[in-house]
Parts: C-alpha cells; structure tokens; sequence
C-alpha cells in the first residue's frame, strides 16, 4: 500500500508556526502520531486498486500560521466512507498577552463509513495549557451507529474500560450526561466516554494514558469497522434509510448542543470547514424540521435556521457549500442569544474555552 507522502506535510508544516511549550509540543507529536496510525489502520482494512490512501491531506492556517492551524485527512473514498476526517490541529497565543490561553492542542475525528451496519466513530484527544501553567487533558471516544449491533456495543464499551480502567466509571458517567438529547429523549450513540479537564500530580501518566488510550480506541474501532463490511455485504434500501434518520440525529446534535463544535466556531472563521467536517454526507430535511416543535426558546430559532439552510433536493446533501453556510448560521444565533450557550450539553464541568480564545 503506497500512503499520501508524509514529506508533503512536513513541507506545509513550516508554514505553521509552533507552541513554545515542551508540553504542549510533546502533546503534537503525540496526536500527530495518532493522526497517522488511524489514518494507516484505516487504509489496511479499505481496498484500493491504485494502492493509493483513502485520505488526503488539507492544511488550514490560524492568522496565516502566525498562531498555528493544523492538517486534517479527509477520506475521499466513497465506497468506504460516506464521511470521514481525522484532524489534528494546534493554536497558540505566545505573543498574545491578552489571552489567558497559551495553547491547545488536538486530534478530533469522526468516521460515518458509508456502509449503514459499520457504526459511526468520534474520539478527542486534546491537551490545553493556560498562561498561568495550568494543563489539562481531554478524552472523548463514542461510538455511533445507525443499526446497533450489540456485539460491536460489548467490545467498544469492553476497550474504554480497558483503555482507562480508573477514570472510565467517571467518564462514562459524563459521556452520557453530554451525549443526552433533551429535545428528543434519546442518546446520541451507544457508549460513550467523556473525561473533561484531566490532569493529575504525575504528568507524564498522563500524557501515556492519552496515548494508550487512543491507540486502544483506535484499534477497538477499526475491527468493528473491518468486520461490518465484510459481514454485511449488501445493505437494502431500508438500511440506508435508517442510516439517513440516524446521520439527520447526528446533524441535530452537533449543531444545536455540541459545545466544543461551537467553541470552535465563535473563537474564529478560519477553519468552518474542519469543524464541520464531523457533518455526515446526507440528512433528512423533513425529519430535521419534524424536531422544531420540540426545541425551547431560542433553540427552536437555531433548529429553524439550520433546516432552512439545507437543499429541498432529494437526498438532502451536506456538501462544502452547505457546511460554510451552516456554521455561519450556528455563530450569528449565539452571538444574537449568548445566553442559549448555557443550554449546550456539558459535563460535570465547563471548560471557559472560548473566553480564554477572546
């Protein structure tokens, strides 16, 4: 298998400026490492008649790399992935005296495989570093599939217990505390792990932990993968159809409670694209509309305002025009209704990212 040359992306490294932080650069080249052992995993499993990567490279620059930007594999294989993007990314503000925050450092991926039995993936795996010394981690890993195979449900659930036997009681706690869709009494996915501001007296634990868990997950997630397709071979019209409602649940719940999704689009415009690179290829508009009656004020405004932005075409596509037109209509209603950001899903705690990024 010939992978996307990795001396491409050193070349448009130099073009990206770096945290002055020993931590916060050892925690780069932790998720790059991470980036690259997904995206070579994943290719192992997918067939290929040109020997080439399923992934291409993208670079986005934050303030022209002046404090950072980063590089994401979009999956351009549509037999395999009906959405796929792993990224990785760094900001800094070292010459910034204003900010509180010194950096943030992350690997953030969502994997929808086009077949509707292979379960939808999203793992974070971020590290934040204040001005003032403080660090912490954050690990997240859920998984997400439109027609629930219990087995696959056991061994996911099985390897974040194994992964992080001490912290996966809490997290799994949290996990599913922000996973909750209020508006439509369900979970978005299946299992669910969320450890927020993670930092204890031995760092370098720590930063083996991030490691070890990610590699776990990693693992775990591209044997469900593998093994859905090459069990289910041919998916009917109703399988694709379930697929469909549950991609148009995934949508909801980015857009209308995800809260790192809108720290991201508050703190700048630079990167819509990669933040919304989580969005899957198609949703159902009706069904989407179908949910306003249940939204509460100022939501149901969000909700409106994302459904009118969506095609009346049939299927319902999510394309890079749609994405830059969904994430202006996300920033303009929280900046119209600050106050609906405390409606957004948390956990046992906060993080005050976006007022650390002003």
């Amino acid at each position: 298998m010939k992978a996307w040359p990795f001396f491409y992306i050193k070349k448009k490294i130099m073009k990206r400026s770096k945290a002055k932080s020993i931590n916060a650069r050892a925690a780069n080249s932790l998720v790059e490492d991470l980036q690259q052992y997904f995206v070579t995993h994943l290719d192992e499993v997918v067939d290929t008649t040109d020997g080439q990567s399923s992934f291409q490279p993208v670079e986005w620059l934050r303030d022209q790399g002046l404090h950072g930007g980063g590089i994401r594999y979009v999956a351009s294989n549509e037999v395999f992935f009906n959405r796929a993007s792993v990224n990785v990314s760094q900001i800094h503000y070292d010459d910034d005296a204003s900010k509180n925050l010194a950096s943030a450092t992350a690997l953030s991926t969502i994997i929808h495989p086009m077949n509707p039995f292979a379960p939808s993936m999203h793992m974070h795996i971020s590290w934040t570093e204040m001005k003032n010394g403080k660090g912490y981690w954050r690990m997240m890993a859920d998984l997400n599939p439109a027609i629930e195979d219990a087995d696959a449900t056991a061994l996911f659930t099985e390897c974040l217990q194994n992964a992080a036997p001490e912290q996966y009681e809490l997290a799994a706690e949290q996990g599913d505390r922000y996973f909750n869709i209020p508006a439509l009494g369900r979970h978005r996915g299946v299992s669910h792990f969320y450890l927020e501001e993670y930092c204890t007296d031995k760092q370098q634990a720590d930063f083996d932990l991030a490691k070890m868990f990610g590699e776990a997950v990693i693992d775990c997630y591209v044997s469900i993968f593998n093994k859905a397709n090459k069990t289910h071979l041919n998916p009917t019209k109703d399988d694709f159809a379930k697929q469909q409602a549950y991609h148009s649940l995934y949508l909801f719940q980015v857009l209308t409670l995800d809260r790192g999704t809108t720290s991201g689009l508050l703190v700048h415009d630079q990167n819509d694209l990669g933040i919304m690179g989580s969005l899957p290829a198609i949703v159902d508009k009706a069904l989407l509309s179908s949910w306003l009656e249940k939204m509460l004020s100022p939501q149901d405004k969000l909700l409106k305002a994302i459904v009118n932005t969506l095609s009346d075409e049939m299927p319902c596509m999510v394309d890079d025009k749609t994405k830059l037109a969904l994430a202006s209509a996300v920033r303009e209603h929280y900046k119209s209704n600050p106050k609906a950001l405390n409606m957004q899903a948390k956990g046992n705690t906060v993080p005050p990212t976006v007022e650390n990024h002003r």
